[in-house]
């Protein structure tokens, strides 16, 4: 069985996603997200953050950057 292949904008509508639905805070760290990822899939995911210069206590906020909002 081999491992889902995560790009940095994959783990970013992940996160997006997370967020969106209340599941994690955007201020929490990015580590708050290995709940939700497996766990043998999470190797990829935390290689790939720190290719793109993320920490894991870096808050996801950070990782999914600028949100729009409808009602202003």
């Amino acid at each position: 069985m081999q491992a889902t292949q995560y790009s940095i904008d994959m783990i970013r509508d992940e996160a997006r996603h997370l967020v969106d639905r209340g599941v994690v805070d955007r201020h929490q760290p990015i580590y708050a997200l290995c709940r939700y990822i497996p766990g043998r899939e999470w190797v990829c995911v935390e290689l790939e953050l720190e290719q793109n210069d993320y920490l894991l206590r870096d808050q996801i906020i950070d990782l999914i950057g600028r949100e729009d909002w409808e009602d202003d």
